[in-house]
């Protein structure tokens, strides 16, 4: 959709037509709301002012892009918005050559800005193109948007940051002033000024140039700008962020500075969805929901390995005073919510900050503490060197609690928490388990907090599979649980919510089967393992995890130790490839994985 020649009032007509078909769509498919809908008017007024085509266009996270998407040619498929085969709810290259670059996680945007400025300047294309990020409050809060503004302040490329602020809070009279100040300083008046001003100082020596400056910092005072203003990027702002003629005069006038500048736009979240608005964790990603109540349509399942997590810790913390815990920025997606409420000075929120939670935690356990670091398998991805060095390093008594590990469904490449095992597995000091049901979470939790050396648990979103099997046993290092046991070639090998998978494709084979929780893969259960060499000699393994460093691998390594022969070991972990978004369901059967696709895997 070309919108540069509308007018205002045509303009305003595009931002109702995007948030109702955001609305139609969302609410029947679910999907990321009050971002989205609180960044209509930033984003229509970016498609007026630069090019898609050309300029760079950067989201940070992404998820706020709906209107983009529907902007650039995508309006009628957006009813297949996050479906398996359909459209991603991130931006993606390839399925738009609007979409500058994939995202998922945050705080990459500007690091990308400054990238593609390196690119526009050594192709000699500076005055044609530019690049225009948009990061969220929450995102700039991480320490790589600042490596990034920092050495974008030091090499001066002309970029434009839209920092689209939809949680903090501005005094209304410094807001006021500072619009007035910010949008005077952006100005060509200002700037030929600016520039003439430091040319005449010249001329006057050393005492005109400190009179200059000191003027110069007290009048940046009144102004939230400060900081990136000594970073040396303009500011402007802040300003209303769903003022279109606002906008797109700040963006005409910012991409004329040619330099660095960081327009500080501030929305509200929810926008033009009354039910959502000023809700900020409750709205950001929803499932289908009705849009007269906005009462979800999802009726209540199984409780969730979240849920089990939540109650598992509240009991284990309520008896000892050590436990403590952190999150960044998803305390209700890890279960964290009830735990900071009930333990405010025990449970923090650190804010979209993986790397610093994983090392503050650190010296919480040198400290005497016992530390939970709640974290979803893909971000924990974020804090990998913070748990060699930080933790790892100095065997420290830490606990990864990872959530989402295995398939995620609709969040796609970016969230999927497959990763997590052939990671951790390569490090010193790290034990490895998971468990399979709710009683097997109370146990696995109880035994993580009596360990003293790192340790990382995972489990999968939503439920663990619903089996009838033997009642789970204690948790003890290196042991696993033989669930059963039967004369047969066959064993089937579970690990965490890989068992329940591996018990609904026992129940579709023509043979018997031996079925084991592994329970843990770092260290393995060797003597039970020496013990199923001697029976079984085909080995099937049934995790929601990488296979490249995974479960098959562990098993592939013992074998290969203590030379043990005549064992073939088969996989079910996902292959060498990112999995796309969609349905769990369909994902799985897409890769072979839904039970009665393996039993015949199995019997072929």
């Amino acid at each position: 959709m070309d919108i540069t020649s509308y007018d205002i009032e045509q303009l305003e007509g595009v931002c109702s037509d995007i948030r109702e078909r955001i609305l139609e769509v969302v609410s029947k498919n679910g999907g990321h709301l009050s971002s989205t809908l609180g960044a209509t008017e930033l984003i229509v007024a970016m498609h007026k002012v630069f090019d898609s085509k050309k300029d760079p266009f950067i989201f940070d996270v992404s998820h706020q892009a709906y209107a983009h998407k529907l902007l650039t040619d995508r309006w009628d498929d957006f009813d297949t918005l996050r479906q398996f085969d359909g459209m991603c709810g991130y931006t993606k290259p390839s399925e738009c050559e609007d979409d500058y670059f994939v995202a998922g996680h945050s705080s990459t945007s500007i690091s990308l800005g400054v990238g593609a400025a390196k690119a526009i300047a050594l192709k000699g294309e500076q005055g044609e193109r530019i690049p225009v990020a948009m990061i969220g409050d929450g995102s700039i809060s991480a320490g790589m948007a600042y490596e990034a503004l920092n050495e974008l302040g030091d090499r001066k490329y002309p970029m434009i940051i839209l920092l689209n602020d939809n949680e903090m809070s501005i005094a209304k009279p410094i807001g006021a002033i500072s619009r007035m100040l910010s949008s005077a300083m952006a100005g060509p008046f200002y700037q030929k000024f600016k520039k003439k001003t430091e040319s005449f100082v010249d001329n006057f020596g050393e005492g005109a140039h400190y009179i200059a400056k000191r003027f110069e910092e007290s009048f940046k005072l009144i102004t939230p700008g400060i900081l990136f203003e000594e970073m040396g990027i303009e500011y402007i702002g802040p300003i209303d962020g769903h003022d279109l003629k606002s906008l797109i005069e700040t963006f005409e006038m910012a991409r004329n500075i040619g330099g660095p500048v960081i327009i500080h736009a501030q929305t509200t979240k929810g926008k033009g969805y009354e039910i959502a608005e000023g809700q900020h964790e409750k709205w950001h990603g929803v499932g289908p929901f009705d849009r007269e109540s906005g009462n979800a349509n999802k009726k209540a399942g199984a409780k969730s390995a979240t849920q089990i997590f939540t109650e598992a810790l509240l009991h284990l913390a309520k008896n000892d005073e050590k436990i403590v815990g952190v999150t960044a920025a998803m305390p209700s997606g890890t279960g964290m919510t009830e735990l900071m409420e009930t333990y405010p000075e025990r449970f923090w929120d650190v804010a979209i900050a993986e790397q610093h939670a994983v090392t503050s935690m650190g010296a919480m356990a040198k400290e005497g503490f016992k530390p939970f670091v709640t974290i979803y398998s893909t971000f924990l991805q974020r804090g990998y060197d913070q748990v060699i060095h930080d933790t790892c390093l100095m065997d420290l008594p830490v606990v990864f609690a990872m959530d989402r590990a295995g398939i995620v469904g609709e969040d796609g490449e970016t969230h999927q928490g497959v990763f997590d095992i052939s990671i951790l597995r390569a490090i010193p000091n790290m034990t490895l388990f998971a468990p399979r049901d709710e009683k097997s979470m109370h146990q696995a939790l109880g035994f993580a907090a009596e360990y003293a050396h790192p340790c990382a648990v995972r489990y999968p979103r939503g439920s663990f599979a619903d089996v009838d099997l033997p009642e789970s046993i204690p948790f003890k290092l290196a042991t696993s649980q033989l669930l059963v046991s039967n004369e047969s070639d066959i064993l089937f090998i579970g690990y965490g919510n890989g068992v329940g998978r591996a018990a609904k494709t026992m129940k579709l084979m023509d043979e018997p089967v031996s079925l084991l929780d592994l329970r843990f893969v770092k260290p393995l259960d060797e003597v039970m393992l020496r013990q199923m060499a001697q029976k079984h000699s085909r080995w099937y393994v049934f995790s929601d995890s990488a296979m490249m460093g995974g479960v098959g691998s562990a098993i592939l390594e013992f074998l290969a130790k203590e030379s043990i022969t005549g064992i073939e070991v088969t996989s079910f972990e996902y292959t060498d490839e990112f999995i796309t978004h969609g349905n769990t369901t369909l994902v799985e059967e897409s890769l072979g994985l839904l039970p009665e696709q393996l039993a015949a895997k199995v019997r072929a």
